[in-house]
């Protein structure tokens, strides 16, 4: 089954520092370095490398970032249907924390704020002809929507990573098969603060009320996902590969992950399992794309 993963490429600065900057703060960092990211990018990239066949659709700008998208999708396996443009790529900084491995993110997005709902429109039979659509919400949440409502007209699977939090328009999460939420999206989502498992379970129900169709699965870190289906709640637990060296990207491996084991067929509480695998090793490497591991990885981490 072919997956269609609409959402935007940008460059990341990632700096290292033993701590954040409060505002107005500036810090002495560490290491620097310069990779490729974005959301949807990173999500296709983690399809990629766990065996799906994957089309990246975005834009980029004719320059050396939008070079770099082209090169790391190529080395994945994921098929570009990016449009060149004259407008720069997007870039992202990334503070990361060396002691606890956590980040603050500021995306620029540069050529990919032109992936909106006539963007979409355009590309119509590519999302149309896709067995799985994935999206996000670093473009304009119109084109996450346009996206999902032509996905749902030719019978794909739906998912959407509802990331950066962001409200949502009326009726859009009823074109949604799955959602993933994190803490912090759930509770922009649907108004519940998830602290705790019971607070999860408690959202992942809203989002279902709201108009989910098959499961909303919350995302909680080093606790692991909690699959909210219909009659059925179950934690799977993270999958630790070793040290946490860093948490930028780990979403996004678990949702490549995840729709790479949907589309071989797999279960869904199975692909849930599968994504954290993948989040699992993630977490252990530095860098967003560049941390995605390969099917074989994933396949030995699983036993």
């Amino acid at each position: 089954m072919r997956v269609l993963v609409l959402g935007i490429f940008v460059a990341d600065a990632t700096y290292r520092t033993p701590r954040l900057p409060r505002m107005g703060e500036t810090v002495l960092g560490g290491a620097f370095a310069l990779g490729p990211g974005g959301k949807g990018s990173n999500q296709a990239v983690a399809a990629g490398r766990a065996g799906a066949d994957v089309t990246m659709l975005t834009r980029i700008g004719r320059d050396a970032f939008g070079d770099m998208a082209e090169r790391v999708w190529a080395e994945a396996g994921v098929r570009s249907a990016a449009e060149r443009v004259e407008e720069a790529t997007g870039s992202a900084c990334i503070l990361v924390d060396d002691a606890s491995g956590d980040n603050a993110i500021v995306v620029a997005p540069g050529a990919a704020a032109g992936v909106d709902a006539a963007f979409v429109e355009a590309h119509r039979d590519l999302v149309r002809g896709a067995g799985i659509v994935l999206t996000q919400l670093e473009q304009p949440v119109e084109a996450a929507r346009r996206a999902l409502e032509i996905a749902r007209e030719g019978g794909a699977v739906t998912v959407l990573n509802p990331a950066p939090a962001a409200a949502l328009p009326a009726g859009m999460l009823g074109l949604c098969d799955y959602v993933t939420p994190n803490e912090t999206e759930a509770e922009a989502l649907c108004g519940i603060g998830v602290a705790s498992e019971a607070d999860a379970r408690r959202a992942g129900a809203r989002l279902l009320e709201m108009g989910v169709a098959r499961a909303a699965i919350l995302t909680l870190g080093a606790r692991g996902a909690l699959y909210n289906a219909r009659g059925a709640s179950e934690l799977v637990p993270a999958r630790a590969a070793g040290p946490v060296r860093e948490t930028t990207g780990a979403g996004d491996a678990f949702n490549g992950g995840f729709v790479a084991a949907l589309a071989e067929g797999r279960a869904p509480l199975d692909a849930v399992r599968f994504g954290n695998a993948v989040a699992g090793i993630s977490v252990t490497r530095p860098g967003a794309a560049a941390s995605m591991p390969t099917r074989a990885e994933v396949d030995a981490a699983m036993g």
